[in-house]
Order: C-alpha cells, then structure tokens, then sequence
C-alpha cells in the first residue's frame, strides 16, 4: 500500500539537499528570489550539512549526500525535501538509502528531471508517494512562475482534487541567465496522439533517468500505471525513439494504462509528426490513451504530480483531460505537538513563518 506522507502547511520545514549537483552551482539572484518565494507560501527552509559542497562533476561525494538524505528523513522538524536541481548522479545514492528509515519517517519529497530515480526508487522500495515537480532553485524563477507555483501548491499543501489544464503559455529560454529577457511561447494545447480513457498509478518522470532505473531493484512495477515520461534538450527524436522502445520492452509493459509526454524543448528537434510516427509504430501502445506536449519537464512552466498517486486520463481530440484524485493509501498525520498555521490569517511567532531546470 503506498505511504503518503503529510501535506506541507503554512509553517512547515522544509530541507533542501543535493542528491543530484551542488548548490554551488547555484546564483544568489536565484537563490534570493527562491527564498523569497518560499518564505511567501509560509515554508521554512533549512539546508543540508552538506548542499554547498563541490567536486569536480559539480556534485559531491555520495557519502555527502546520503547522510543529507539520511538527516533529513530522520529529523522531526523538518516535513518536507526539495532537491536543489537535476544533474547526473542521483542513481548512485540508490543501494546505500536507508529504506526502512524512509517508511518510518514519510515526507514529501519534490524534484524532478535526474531525481526521477530518487521518487520512483523511493516508492519502489519503501511505497513512500514522492512529487515530480519543481526544484528549489525553480523557484527561483522571478517572471512567469505562477502556473508552476500554484501546481504545486495544489498538490503539496491542498487536499482537494485536481483538473489538470494546460498553461495558456509557455517558454524554453535560459530564464536563469537572463531573469527579464523572457521568451514566451503561446500554447497550442495538449496533443492527442491516440484517444482513450484510463486511470492508473502515477510511475516515471525523465525518461533517461527512469530508464537507469530497469532491470534493478529500483523499478517500480508498471503493472496498472500510467507512465509519464518527459526528456531533455540533448535528446533527438531518435534518441527518445530508442530509450522508449527499452521501456515498451519491460516485461510488465503489458499492464501500463495510459501514456503522457511532457512537452520537448526546442533543441530536440522533436514535432508532433515525428512523435505521431514515433508512437504510431510500436504495437505495445495500440489501443492506449497517449497525450503528449504536456506541462511537464525541462519547459516551463510545469505542474506537480505524484509518483505512486492516480492520474485519470481522457483522451479526446476536443477536450483531453487529466485528473488528480485525492491520495489514497497508508496516511501518515502530522505529529502531535506540530502545528498547521493554514488557518492562520497572520504569520504567528515560532514555527509559523511569515528551470527548464536550473
């Protein structure tokens, strides 16, 4: 049974590790304005002993990065984690987690792109329900971040049901290096490459990195999902063509309900007649819901979703839809003693405070 663990609340702790690359990497603008952004939704951030270390592949050691992991599970002040950014590594965290540790102390976790197998190896082993969604430095996006903000939000600190709707716009520029010079795109919708209704559990994330992830204990069964995959600028048409076809080829493929494509970036040279022949030719996806340029992934702005939720699927060329149904599961309350300031109407003294990827 899957283990969901709280809600963030206004008030709650949240720490920020690395199990990916470093903080360092990270500019204080961004920085400054994350801080900004989370301290306005009531969070209280704290940091891992050891988020500012820096190696030579911009990450740090993979001892460095468990105990973070391994501290802030274990800590009962805090309630949540965010992952700083994606990177290359995080697979390398995967046999020294404490899994028992994790189903002991539940807590969000949210991240996405390389912390895809972080979420997914996280509920394969311990049933922990992770979050795809933005990363801490994410936030720091001055302009443009509300569809990203309030989806996560919706998700994470909100317990009612969720009607996914594509964003009215959307961008694939280095907001990072330029803050202000954005480049918005209107949004053509979501593409309905083949029509269908389904409802599944909620499995995968960046295709690449949820790829590391087959043949090793690490997998989560695919059996009843709906598989959300997404991939990044250095991948080509036919290089998601490939790394998709390994998918189809798990041995319980078979079972998976629907599939959804988070929107390409721009550098992939990926269109909707590529990826209409891409899906058209392979035979384990006849007869499947499929719906791709969806908000998620390396463009922005992207929506939140849950790795061992349930996402309801309808598609239809005039109207597709996505649902989030309220998490079913084993629940985990909020310890006693701990409080929930969402009813809050001003900041109380003490615990209740007032990228693409980067």
């Amino acid at each position: 049974m899957p283990v969901v663990p709280p809600k963030l609340r206004p008030g709650s702790v949240v720490r920020v590790i690395a199990p990916s690359r470093s903080l360092e990497i990270i500019g204080p603008e961004v920085r400054a304005e994350a801080e900004r952004r989370l301290d306005d939704l009531g969070l209280l951030v704290s940091f891992g002993d050891h988020v500012g270390v820096l190696d030579d592949f911009a990450s740090s050691p993979v001892e460095d990065r468990l105990s973070d992991l391994h501290a802030a599970f274990a800590d009962p002040e805090v309630d949540g984690i965010l992952t700083v950014i994606g990177g290359f590594s995080a697979n390398e965290l995967l046999t020294g987690i404490d899994y028992d540790l994790v189903t002991a102390n539940p807590k969000v976790v949210c991240g996405f792109s390389d912390i895809t197998v972080l979420s997914n190896a996280l509920y394969a082993r311990s049933g922990l329900v992770g979050y795809s969604g933005p990363h801490y430095s994410s936030f720091g996006m001055k302009h443009h971040f509300e569809y990203t903000e309030a989806a996560f939000r919706a998700c994470l600190m909100e317990d009612d049901p969720i009607e996914l709707e594509p964003s009215p716009t959307w961008s694939d520029d280095a907001w990072h290096l330029d803050q202000d010079a954005r480049q918005l795109e209107a949004n053509a919708g979501w593409w309905v490459l083949q029509e269908g209704q389904a409802s599944g559990t909620t499995v995968g994330g960046n295709l690449c990195s949820l790829n590391l992830l087959q043949g090793t204990a690490f997998m989560p069964s695919l059996d009843g999902a709906v598989v959300l995959v997404e991939d990044d600028g250095q991948v080509k048409p036919g290089d998601f063509d490939r790394d998709l076809v390994s998918l189809l080829q798990q041995p319980d493929f078979p079972g998976v309900q629907a599939l959804i494509i988070g929107r390409f970036q721009k550098a992939t040279g990926m269109t909707r007649p590529l990826l209409d022949q891409v899906i058209a030719s392979k035979p384990e996806l006849a007869g499947m819901p499929v719906i791709a340029n969806v908000d998620f992934g390396h463009t922005t702005p992207i929506f939140t979703y849950p790795v061992g939720g349930t996402l309801t699927v309808r598609a239809n060329q005039s109207s597709p839809r996505l649902g989030l149904p309220p998490l079913a599961g084993h629940r985990v309350m909020r310890p006693a003693g701990r409080p929930d300031c969402s009813e809050a109407p001003t900041r109380p003294a003490g615990r209740c405070p007032g990228t693409n990827e980067a």
